[in-house]
């Protein structure tokens, strides 16, 4: 097994889960590009999130934005993290990153508060140009969530998502990856080429949330990445609850299951 991951001092990640200091947990069944430290999840996560400036934190999520060039990417992240938006499109060069501290608040049971986590998010901006294709698939495995983003004032970019969500099946963590589909620059209406209603029956078609964004006036942006940060907490509770191993009455746990060939099908 791979070393456990301490996130502070390292950008990689690990295919194990840490719950306490130097106790490491496989997650049998699944490798989910994430580790924690003294951590538990209790009840349904569907929580909300407020941002947070500073201070330690308790999970770093990766998520990735990607797109064809000139979607949108780089000033959709901009607005989110920083709440302002550059009209000028200076095309991303091979692979960017923005950060934003957020804490979030869990739904336990019968909609009751859950436990508050501290979250540091790290949202990477992709370049969509051709010539950077292979260098941002190599990044597509260590992210925890997709951004998948089209220009809904270009019909091309909306076709082009099909063979953005090939290559995710492909190169991400397992073969359903958590993913929020994203038409950007609704605020030029009067230029609009794709419909609502065939933007949402393509994501109705994958099983993933639709939202229409503007970076320009800032509309659904949080929305949209919240959403995703809600499907990334969800997996993550799901495989903390199936990773942690059975305790018998002489206090030894039991050996987790032995894991199954690295490409899942997000089992967790």
């Amino acid at each position: 097994m791979k070393p456990c991951l301490d996130f502070r001092n390292s950008s990689s990640f690990s295919s194990s889960l840490c719950i306490s200091p130097g106790v490491q947990l496989a997650l049998a069944g699944s490798e989910w590009p994430f580790c924690t430290e003294g951590i538990s999840i209790n009840g349904k996560i569907t929580g909300s999130v407020s941002t947070m400036t500073d201070g330690d934190y308790d999970y770093l999520i990766k998520l990735l934005a990607l797109g064809d060039s000139g979607v949108g990417k780089t000033t959709l992240l901009y607005r989110y993290t920083d709440n302002k938006f550059n009209p000028k499109f200076i095309a991303t060069v091979g692979i960017d990153f923005r950060e934003k501290r957020v804490t979030y608040m869990s739904t336990g049971p019968k909609g009751t508060t859950g436990k508050t986590f501290k979250v540091h998010l790290q949202l990477w901006d992709t370049a969509g140009q051709e010539r950077f294709r292979s260098l941002t698939t190599a990044f597509f495995r260590d992210a925890m969530g997709f951004l998948l983003m089209f220009d809904l004032t270009s019909q091309q970019s909306f076709i082009n998502v099909r063979n953005w969500m090939s290559q995710l099946q492909a190169n991400a963590y397992c073969e359903n990856p958590d993913i929020v589909l994203i038409g950007n620059k609704a605020d030029l209406a009067d230029q609009r080429e794709v419909q609502e209603k065939l933007a949402k029956e393509l994501a109705e078609k994958y099983g993933i949330p639709y939202f229409e964004t503007s970076a320009a006036t800032g509309s659904e942006v949080e929305n949209a990445v919240v959403a995703l940060l809600n499907l990334v907490m969800k997996r993550m509770e799901q495989c903390v609850d199936k990773s942690v191993p059975e305790v018998s009455n002489g206090g030894s746990s039991s050996q987790p299951e032995t894991a199954e060939p690295v490409r899942k099908k997000c089992s967790c």
